[in-house]
């Protein structure tokens, strides 16, 4: 069964209520096996276009990927984002087939 990713792209424009959205999403996440691959970090764009954070948070299944953004913690969560961030996200199938040099 193929993993399951969020890619988020945000802007973050006021941190500290930024903090509430953190610390309501921790639970559903734990919950449905999230674990944080990226979330920040530096990154060096070389084409397109950028927002300030990016962050990919893996999961055991896209099924599970969709179950926590669906569920009814992480959507009272995201209101927390309203006025403190804007956000990309996508919840996106992981692959698993050859890979170069198979």
């Amino acid at each position: 069964m193929a993993k399951g990713y969020w890619i988020v792209r945000a802007d973050i424009t006021d941190p500290e209520a930024y903090k509430n959205y953190v610390a309501a999403n921790a639970e559903p996440l734990a919950r449905h096996g999230a674990r944080f691959l990226v979330r920040g970090g530096e990154a060096d764009l070389r084409e397109g276009d950028a927002r300030a954070r990016n962050v990919v948070v893996e999961f055991p299944s896209v099924e599970a990927a969709r179950a926590c953004y669906d569920d009814a913690g992480y959507q009272r969560a995201i209101r927390f984002r309203d006025g403190a961030a804007t956000f990309d996200f996508i919840v996106i199938e992981g692959y698993g087939g050859p890979q170069p040099g198979d």
